[in-house]
């Protein structure tokens, strides 16, 4: 498994999170995910959306 996502507040970049989000799916190779497996997937869904938000906000 990737690491946890980091602690509230530390916001990592998108990028970061999405390459996490993508080694979760890789790394299912097809099958049905594990309840942790998706319950890491719900955490950094909430994590890229922050960074997507922080990052859009910096950028305007």
């Amino acid at each position: 498994m990737p690491p946890t996502p980091p602690a509230s507040g530390v916001v990592r970049p998108a990028a970061v999170v999405n390459a996490a989000i993508r080694a979760i799916v890789v790394r299912a190779q097809g099958r049905a995910w594990t309840m942790a497996e998706q319950t890491l997937y719900g955490l950094l869904l909430d994590e890229w959306v922050a960074a997507t938000r922080a990052e859009m906000t910096t950028a305007a």
